[in-house]
């Protein structure tokens, strides 16, 4: 069952295949709402498409899953209204350039411009700036963000951040427009035991507030519920093809800001648009472009 702010998670049979082959198959799954859900296997496995899958942003071959009811993959712009990604190498990568405090401006701004209400417009301009402090003050919390730490405080450059410094910067853009299923990837990627031990547990710390976590990572947490994507011989098989995925869903999160503003969603239909395409017609675009 869903809770009124986290998204249950289920799968049967979820698969995506490329034109390069099966980016990952046969993958099943049934997690409550609230779960910390860790997808475990080697790099190039098809840990990144899967998540990517599981949160709208890219269409599966076969099979289904639902997030919070909503099916996939009939309901993808459903599930990227109600998911937020983290860190994504090549799809939401934080702007080295800016300062982490204008990363939290612009994270508020795009969340505000295309997820917030109407009637949110006609706040006066001191309302809308109280708002939005915040929430990036809630998303700093959340993720144990203490800017006044940093070695030039907000003004600090995204550059010159430490590696878990830029996990909790990212995860706490991802947390400003309140997501339902927050996806992470490389979540251990070049993290001491310590630092590693301290990015789990500020994702159980997430998860146990309600929201939902998916966490890409090479080796799980006991607590975790796990999802395996293959062997070390189907990563090196596969390596290719998520390549592809991944460009091809970065394209699509640099159109829609996750929330499919530019796709005509017409899946309820029973029509084809963006979002229904095959998969390797998708790829092929992403090519193109």
């Amino acid at each position: 069952m869903d809770s009124p702010h986290g998204a249950a998670v289920t799968a049967e049979d979820f698969g995506l295949k490329g034109p390069r082959g099966w980016v990952f198959r046969g993958v099943s799954l049934n997690a409550p709402a609230g779960s910390l859900i860790a997808v475990e296997g080697p790099s190039g496995s098809g840990r990144t498409c899967l998540l990517l899958a599981l949160t709208g942003r890219m269409k599966p071959t076969e099979g289904s899953a639902e997030i919070a009811r909503h099916r996939l993959p009939k309901k993808m712009a459903a599930v990227r209204r109600i998911t937020a990604l983290g860190p994504v190498p090549g799809v939401t990568d934080l702007d080295p350039a800016l300062t982490v405090a204008e990363q939290l401006r612009e994270g508020a701004l795009l969340q505000r411009r295309y997820d917030g209400p109407v009637r949110a417009l006609l706040r006066s301009r001191a309302e809308r700036a109280s708002g939005t402090r915040a929430r990036i003050d809630a998303a700093l919390a959340a993720v144990g963000l203490r800017l006044d730490t940093l070695p030039k405080g907000p003004r600090t450059s995204v550059r010159d951040l430490e590696r878990l410094e830029a996990l909790r910067l990212s995860v706490a853009v991802a947390l400003l427009g309140g997501p339902r299923l927050l996806a992470v990837d490389d979540t251990d990627l070049k993290l001491s035991d310590a630092e590693r031990a301290e990015a789990w547990t500020l994702l159980r710390h997430i998860a146990d507030s309600g929201t939902t976590v998916i966490a890409v990572c090479s080796e799980a947490p006991a607590d975790a519920v796990v999802l395996r994507t293959g062997t070390k011989h189907d990563a090196a098989k596969h390596d290719a093809a998520k390549h592809d995925a991944v460009d091809s869903a970065a394209a699509q999160n640099d159109g829609t800001k996750n929330d499919g503003t530019k796709n005509d969603d017409t899946q309820n239909d029973g029509t084809k648009n963006d979002d229904t395409k095959g998969t390797d017609d998708a790829l092929a675009e992403a090519r193109r472009a």
